[in-house]
């Protein structure tokens, strides 16, 4: 799943008219490097969901769609779930197995297919060294499992393998992801790892700016 119905309020007045996941980054748009890397992984079979511009956000991801991938599209209107809702809102898309769900507003390099498919836990996270944005960090890595509380604290890359069981007391509408998280952490029952290449939190216009930078420098 891509996370995508955020209304990009940070990167205004770029997503007044176009949505986030579609601005532009090192030559394409932001959510054709993550359909790419999905599609490198042999993952075929994607959900986004998306709010503010969603037509224009469908049009536009059929346009750049790898072959041989089938996208289903969530639809959430103004009224956004927040994270947690929108996954729970398309959980019979997953058919009851685990599941990746990356946040369509970051950047990332990490391979995909290194992911587990086979979980011991409620769900797995993929941390990264905190940007300066977010210098206090998420959560802390230790031996192999993510605890909400002590240092030092890495920074959730948005990119995770949950398990259906994670949501089994939940009940539709909007609610966050963060608060189901923690009390699975507090059970020891999410694990974690650190990856240290390259990732981007693309929250806004200068960091957008930046990211087109590197990744044309890169080329």
């Amino acid at each position: 799943m891509i996370l995508a119905a955020g209304r990009g309020e940070r990167m205004r007045p770029l997503t007044d008219t176009v949505p986030k996941p579609l601005l532009e980054v090192g030559g394409q748009p932001l959510i054709a490097w993550h359909l790419q890397a999905l599609a490198t992984a042999g993952i075929n079979e994607v959900v986004i969901n998306h709010g503010w511009l969603g037509r224009q956000l469908e049009a536009g991801v059929h346009a750049i769609l790898p072959a041989d991938m089938q996208v289903r599209f969530s639809a959430e209107g103004e009224h956004a779930l927040e994270t947690g809702g929108g996954i729970f809102n398309v959980l019979d898309f997953f058919a009851g197995e685990n599941f990746l769900v990356i946040n369509g507003d970051v950047w990332c390099d990490y391979p995909l297919a290194q992911l587990p498919r086979h979980l011991q836990s409620r769900a797995h996270l993929v941390m990264v060294d905190n940007p300066a944005q977010h210098a206090d960090g998420d959560f802390v890595l230790r031996d192999g499992l993510l605890a909400g509380k002590g240092q030092p604290r890495l920074t959730f890359s948005g990119i995770g393998v949950y398990s259906p069981e994670l949501f089994t007391a939940c009940q539709p509408g909007r609610f966050p992801l963060a608060p189901l998280l923690r009390e699975a952490m507090n059970r020891h029952e999410v694990s974690g790892e650190y990856y240290a290449g390259r990732w981007y939190d693309v929250g806004t216009p200068a960091r957008l700016e930046e990211l087109d930078r590197q990744l044309r420098k890169s080329e």
